[in-house]
């Protein structure tokens, strides 16, 4: 069975994510506290027992999502005896979820990969000013009547489609009145349900442009190498190993849509059965199962679920 190795974004964040494995290896623990000290902050408390709200901060969820995630993989590697080329044919992450995959990869060092994410939650949350720009999710669209819908209720303002999920499960993002009207019409159209999503800025869109010029500064100063498997990216849904063009990739991804939906099906194309998440919650292998049944999808979050996949 051939394997694919993804990683969560912003959403699947919940106190207490990571503990069980920080208590139970020291190759965990080993993440854990090497973050920490790159960002000067006791992260890994924040996880465990701090405060919804200020785990919910963008600055603090990124970085830490990341951290969960590569610790579930230095773990899964570590009990397993096997190197990642050997487990799986791609890595992919949603949106923050891609750095955590080159980090997985050794395209990025865990350090860099950490004080990237921290530089990008902080720039993304600085964009807009609070109260400008939302996200919405358009339950039952498909990503033309997204795009087709966004550009209608855009009126001059900014509104697009920026996370393809699934089929049935499109977010479109931008000013908050363009996406106001976006639900208005949406409701309209007879899509079953449209929500407003809970984010403190519009993420994937035009109004993330000042965020992707700091990114761009940001990863003109890191080393990357090159996967030592490929990186499915977002903003493409294709595979790519050359370290150029993931930077490139990345500043683009800031303003760019997620198109997860696509690198899923790229992924099956390429011989991809299962779908192996890591990191906290199971919303990707959750996607899996809306965006192609022959997928199989597992989550990887506790020491338990490392244990039964190996077995």
């Amino acid at each position: 069975m051939t394997k694919a190795f993804v990683f969560p974004g912003q959403g699947s964040q919940k106190i207490g994510m990571g503990k069980a494995l920080f208590d139970a290896f020291p190759e965990a623990r080993m993440v854990f506290q090497e973050v920490d000290e790159v960002l000067e902050q006791k992260l890994s408390p924040l996880m465990f027992e701090g405060s919804e709200d200020e785990l919910k901060m963008t600055e603090n969820t990124q970085p830490a999502l990341m951290t969960v995630s590569i610790a579930v993989l230095r773990v899964l590697l570590s009990q397993s005896g096997k190197k990642l080329p050997e487990m799986a044919a791609f890595v992919a992450g949603h949106s923050l979820g891609e750095y955590a995959a080159l980090c997985a990869a050794g395209s990025l060092s865990l350090a860099d990969t950490a004080t990237l994410l921290r530089t990008r939650g902080r720039a993304m949350q600085k964009a807009v000013p609070a109260g400008i720009g939302g996200m919405a999710a358009l339950l039952g669209a498909n990503v033309d009547q997204a795009k087709d819908i966004a550009a209608a209720a855009s009126q001059g303002d900014v509104c697009v489609a920026a996370n393809d999920n699934a089929d049935g499960q499109v977010v479109i993002s931008g000013n908050n009145l363009a996406i106001d009207r976006a639900i208005a019409l949406a409701a309209e159209k007879g899509l079953k349900r449209c929500i407003k999503l809970p984010v403190s800025a519009p993420f994937h869109c035009p109004l993330m442009q000042p965020a992707a010029l700091v990114m761009q500064e940001a990863l003109a100063q890191v080393q990357l190498m090159p996967p030592c498997v490929p990186v499915v990216a977002n903003v493409t849904a294709l595979a790519t190993s050359d370290p150029d063009e993931i930077r490139n990739l990345l500043v683009q991804q800031i303003t760019g849509a997620v198109r997860w939906r696509e690198s899923v099906l790229f992924m099956k194309a390429h011989g991809v059965s299962q779908l192996v998440e890591c990191g906290s919650g199971a919303v990707l292998a959750g996607l899996t199962k809306r965006i192609d049944k022959e997928i199989t999808a597992v989550s990887l979050q506790t020491p338990e679920d490392i244990d039964a996949f190996l077995r």
